[in-house]
């Protein structure tokens, strides 16, 4: 297979393309969602930013103008379809009050299914999740006996995923971390890129939210992991991704022993070692408002362990 490509947005040539276009009250339309990641990475914020991507502009700009004033975000006319039949797979340990809102947003962006993977949650999660699926049959569930970790849960998704043919599978958090907003431009960019990532750390990315602690920790993570392994990934702990499935189903799955974040640093490194061409488009990361963080010391001394072993694990194809 080709040799690994890693494409950062702020690599583009941004000269070619129109400017896009502000309205008095600050959104900005553009065209297309290539045209979208250009603004992103200018320093648009999506939370404003309105793709038009066959909407009639007058009524994209009073839609998204709604979302915002109702607090949903830029809401489109109706949601944006994916030429790929896509899968977005989202765990859950104790979600219930993000659950029901995130997988309400999402379908209000994407016209996609859902698959909850759910971990036994103490909390009633998992029987929203199964209302939620009774009443629309683009939401699946997958129930599992006690919080196993994240790894395994994408994993089963993942299996989910290459069992019913779909062609994209996303992964994404439930508690609104990643905007839901930006979901379509994670799944549109795909087109060229095995692996695409929602990243913190290309020029247009950030965090929002964090302490100095967290973006410490976070920092020096993704730093140690770039200069002990070598991908060219800028952002190896980002759980915000869109996959091929045909990508995934020629990986060794199985082969995969990272649990917590750490599994986000294995996978990318699995795609690159394979070849595949990952690319990196800017989001902002804003810390949960609902719910605790699943993070704690076990999972970070996990990543820190992990990397060194990662380049004797994972062969060159």
């Amino acid at each position: 297979m080709a040799q690994h490509q890693i494409a950062a947005t702020q690599s583009k040539d941004m000269s070619a393309s129109p400017a896009p276009r502000s309205t008095a009250d600050e959104l900005v339309v553009v065209a297309d969602f290539a045209a979208a990641e250009q603004a992103v990475t200018r320093g648009v914020d999506s939370a404003r930013l309105v793709v038009l991507a066959g909407q009639e502009e007058a009524a994209a700009r009073a839609a998204a103008a709604q979302g915002i004033a109702a607090g949903h975000g830029p809401t489109p006319t109706r949601p944006h379809a994916a030429p790929w039949r896509t899968l977005v797979v989202i765990p859950t340990y104790n979600e219930k009050d993000n659950l029901e809102p995130i997988v309400a947003a999402i379908h209000r962006y994407l016209d996609t299914d859902v698959l909850i993977v759910d971990d036994g949650s103490p909390d009633g999660t998992g029987a929203i999740a199964d209302r939620l699926a009774a009443a629309d049959p683009r939401i699946h569930v997958l129930h599992r006996q006690g919080k196993q970790g994240l790894g395994t849960a994408y994993l089963a998704g993942f299996a989910f995923a290459l069992q019913r043919g779909y062609e994209r599978v996303c992964e994404m958090d439930a508690d609104f971390s990643h905007a839901p907003w930006d979901l379509p431009r994670l799944v549109m960019a795909s087109k060229d890129s095995e692996l695409v990532i929602g990243s913190r750390y290309v020029r247009g990315g950030c965090t929002v939210g964090w302490d100095f602690r967290r973006r410490l920790l976070s920092r020096g993570a993704n730093l140690y992991t770039r200069f002990t392994i070598g991908s060219g990934v800028r952002d190896n702990t980002a759980g915000f991704r869109c996959f091929w499935a045909s990508a995934l189903a020629k990986l060794d799955l199985a082969a995969v022993s990272a649990q917590g974040y750490a599994f986000q640093i294995e996978m990318a490194y699995r795609m690159v070692r394979a070849g595949f061409r990952v690319r990196e488009i800017p989001i902002h990361f804003i810390d949960r408002q609902v719910g605790k963080s699943k993070m704690d010391g076990k999972i970070a001394r996990e990543a820190l362990l992990l990397v060194p072993k990662l380049r004797f694990r994972v062969p060159r194809s």
